[in-house]
């Protein structure tokens, strides 16, 4: 469980402060006006992201489903939304993964939702050519309010807490193995005196809409670290997009971290492995190595251009590897 020592007054005026697009200023008396002179600081900030496609660290695609959420009838869809939406944009800051839409696995998820949550294991399955390394769902289990106050006063202490559980789990499209499942907890304190109230849960959400995104989206976030370190897990991979004459079109390029000059190997699916005795799934074993490409340009948006280095009998969606 992860508990946050933050002032509630202070997190909503942060976040008026950050949504109002301005700062605040003290009023200015006519005495201010005639003695101090005013100063206007106007502050620019260039990223460029030319220099990402520079890197050579070789970067896992994988798809952030639509959040769910266990009880949507109680919480606004953009809750969900905005929390997906900040995730996705902490992941590719990390600069280890490239996030993909939805839409780019050839099935849609929706079909494979069961019981309020996605049935990764099949999803997965179905998107084995898809070129992507590892789907992530996340979901919102519970967003809880409790609070305690003095009994006796007019004006008494009120400590208010703040719970928000949340679910993510990331599934490998290779080997088909849930990678990550985790259930987080996180807890806000806030300890403030006011005149006494009487407020129920389900007010006090509908009354402060911003205080739920703020929770959520944070809990989500708070996944990060381990994510990245879950993924160390997952080998990086492209797919073969097409093959014309001697050239071998790949579906990764400069964005997923891929050199000119760079090898890499061709290799057959995973194959299932079963029990004879009494046909038990024991699991996925590596496909046979059929070769190497040599990377010699790029094309497209992220794709990449390559040459047959050995090797033969290649063909359209196998995987490519780093060639070590």
């Amino acid at each position: 469980m992860k508990k946050t020592a933050l002032s509630l007054v202070t997190a909503l005026n942060l976040l008026a402060f950050l949504t109002s697009g301005c700062a605040a200023f003290a009023p200015m008396t006519e005495e201010t006006k005639a003695n101090e002179p005013v100063a206007i600081r106007r502050k620019i900030k260039d990223v460029d992201y030319r220099s990402n496609s520079d890197d050579k660290e070789m970067k896992k695609r994988l798809v952030v489903l639509p959040f769910l959420d266990k009880d949507s009838l109680k919480r606004p869809e953009t809750a969900r939304k905005n929390a997906r939406e900040a995730f996705i944009n902490d992941l590719n800051l990390s600069e280890k993964f490239i996030v993909m839409d939805s839409d780019q696995l050839t099935v849609n998820p929706e079909n494979y939702i069961k019981n309020d949550e996605y049935d990764l294991k099949r999803l997965a399955q179905d998107s084995q050519k898809s070129g992507i390394s590892s789907i992530v769902e996340g979901q919102i289990i519970d967003v809880r309010f409790k609070k305690r106050a003095d009994q006796i006063g007019l004006v008494r202490n009120l400590e208010a807490t703040y719970e928000v559980v949340v679910r993510l789990r990331i599934q490998s499209v290779q080997t088909g193995q849930e990678m990550f499942h985790t259930v987080k907890t996180v807890t806000l304190e806030d300890k403030n005196t006011r005149v006494a109230e009487r407020t129920s849960e389900d007010q006090v959400f509908l009354k402060n809409p911003e205080l739920v995104e703020i929770l959520i989206k944070d809990a989500f976030l708070d996944f990060s670290q381990q994510i990245q370190e879950a993924m160390d897990q997952v080998t990086w991979e492209g797919r073969i997009a097409a093959i014309r004459g001697d050239k071998v079109y790949l579906n990764v390029g400069r964005i997923s971290g891929v050199q000119v000059g760079d090898l890499l190997k061709v290799v057959e699916d995973s194959s299932e492995i079963y029990d004879p005795e009494v046909g038990y799934n024991l699991g996925k074993v590596q496909g046979r190595t059929k070769g190497t490409l040599e990377i010699i340009s790029y094309f497209g948006n992220d794709g990449a251009v390559a040459i047959v280095h050995s090797g033969a009998g290649f063909k359209e969606s196998d995987r490519v590897e780093v060639y070590q």
